[in-house]
């Protein structure tokens, strides 16, 4: 038995359409069961509808455990069918909410200031897994009342995006199906860690934006944080996502995690500016979110702004990336399938 939500709508009425249902019908029925839009009301005959309860799963991922943050973030880990588990965070942003997506179940690329790096990957999240994700936190804001609102994605949860690319694709035609979630382009965000392979792939995505994470241009650091570096510098990498980069607006989003004492001094902001220049791009600072065990360090609020007005003078956009759900494990790198 298919999940619904590995289907775009054309292929749900495609398969209705041998038992007679007309395509307004079908499209309707999938709108409603994708919960987004007002519908009008329909009828599918007894046949269609044993049809699809035979042929189609609708099973959302359950909601094992949830945290609240004192911030307004919150953090569900969700549990499929496998017993799988992998977390998912409803981020707040003035009562507009952000849906921070997992796309594996763990990470096989070994960042070295990332907590699911130490859980090595178990598996890919199939196309369907990852639309879930989707829809169970947003029905769940939509039930509790707290938010109305169309989520936005980025797609910087658990798992490297294009090391699992083609489940991703699929997931991306799906999200941004007009007669579905009709999710636009510029409301999803893609980062990467440097995945040359899927970098060069690109192209085959519809237009979202794009993130890649760089936290050095010293060869060694950037190698010592993400080991990927040493197959696929990341000069090699951001070569490819100025070719490749499906962004609407053509702006590359490069991160830069700032570490006390390993890549947060004016040197490195300097050696930041020069190295990238030529590129069209803007700098998320983002201040390190300890956690236990790890041995780095969070640069203290007066050093993250030293680097970012250094950036400024060096005519480089920039905007240091406001901390959420810290308190809860909830934010960037923090994320593991775990009891919560």
């Amino acid at each position: 038995m298919n999940s619904i939500y590995s289907y775009q709508a054309t292929e749900f009425a495609h398969f209705l359409a041998d038992f007679s249902v007309k395509e307004e019908v079908s499209l309707d029925f999938y709108r409603n069961i994708f919960g987004e839009k007002k519908k009008r009301s329909f009828q599918l005959s007894e046949e269609a509808q044993k049809s699809i309860e035979t042929h189609f799963n609708l099973e959302l991922p359950e909601i094992d455990s949830l945290q609240k943050s004192s911030d307004g973030t919150i953090k569900f880990l969700l549990k499929f069918k496998d017993g799988k588990k992998v977390e998912a965070v409803a981020l707040n942003f003035h009562k507009n909410y952000t849906l921070c997506l997992s796309s594996q179940v763990g990470c096989a690329m070994k960042c070295d200031f990332c907590l699911t790096a130490t859980q090595g990957l178990e598996r890919n999240l199939k196309a369907h897994e990852i639309v879930s994700q989707y829809i169970r936190v947003m029905r769940y804001l939509h039930e509790q009342d707290i938010s109305k609102k169309k989520p936005n994605i980025v797609f910087m949860g658990q798992g490297e995006p294009l090391h699992n690319f083609d489940n991703l694709k699929q997931a991306l035609m799906i999200l941004r199906d007009r007669s579905g979630l009709d999710l636009a382009g510029d409301k999803i965000t893609i980062s990467t860690s440097g995945y040359l392979p899927g970098i060069k792939r690109l192209n085959e995505l519809p237009a979202v934006n794009m993130a890649f994470s760089l936290h050095s241009v010293r060869e060694e650091v950037r190698t010592k944080l993400i080991p990927l570096n040493k197959s696929y510098p990341w000069k090699e990498c951001l070569s490819e996502l100025a070719k490749n980069n499906p962004s609407i607006k053509k702006i590359l989003n490069i991160e830069y995690l700032l570490l006390a004492g390993v890549n947060d001094s004016l040197e490195d902001a300097q050696l930041l500016a020069r190295e990238l220049e030529g590129f069209d791009y803007f700098i998320n600072l983002i201040p390190f979110n300890p956690f236990a065990g790890n041995p780095y360090q969070r640069p203290s609020d007066q050093a993250v702004e030293e680097f970012r007005k250094k950036l400024v003078s060096l005519k480089v956009r920039t905007m240091v990336r406001t901390t959420k759900g810290d308190d809860i494990l909830a934010a960037c790198g923090q994320l593991k399938s775990k009891e919560i």
